[in-house]
């Protein structure tokens, strides 16, 4: 009986200890027409991770997403390197996670700029940034070469295009 007590003991010791050392995820996105919040979803799913949405104070139309006029509000943003769109600012104890995702389609080979507002909102210094994006025809790379310039200080993870991957695929990349 007493092996018994000292056995369950152990495995409850382990079990908490187990627990303890899960590391506290987000995983935020930035989605225009709901294509990378279902991926983000996913991704939140296989990592037990918090889901964020960044929303931009004014939403995007879709006359402001028109990327063929020059005079669309996403067009304008994204020719002005240092447009920052306000955004909600609702997120909790952001100083807490240990790995963000940060999610979003791709515009102009680059991440939307509330993308930008919504990284020197909270900073995220000492949490590992991982990015993830969805897109019709672009890679992530520039995404990210420019995101790692303008931020250097953070602690970027290789980031992935997710655009159809499978939950046993988005698991894999997550558990590196």
């Amino acid at each position: 009986m007493k092996k018994t007590l000292i056995t369950i003991a152990a495995l409850l010791t382990a079990c908490v200890s187990g627990l303890a050392q899960e590391k506290k995820v987000l995983v935020a996105y930035y989605s225009a027409t709901g294509t990378t919040e279902k991926v983000a979803s996913r991704l939140a799913s296989v990592t037990g991770g918090t889901l964020y949405e960044i929303k931009p104070e004014t939403v995007y139309s879709s006359a402001d997403l028109n990327w063929h006029d020059k005079n669309s509000r996403s067009t304008i943003e994204m020719a002005d390197p240092d447009s920052r769109p306000a955004i909600v600012k609702d997120l909790q104890d952001a100083g807490s996670y240990e790995i963000v995702y940060i999610g979003f389609p791709i515009w102009w080979d680059e991440a939307p700029r509330v993308v930008n507002t919504f990284i020197e909102t909270y900073g995220f210094s000492g949490a590992k940034v991982i990015l993830f994006a969805t897109s019709g025809g672009s890679s992530i790379t520039n995404s990210e070469k420019v995101l790692r310039k303008t931020y250097p200080d953070l602690k970027w993870q290789a980031g992935r295009l997710l655009n159809g991957v499978s939950d046993s695929e988005l698991k894999k990349w997550a558990d590196k």
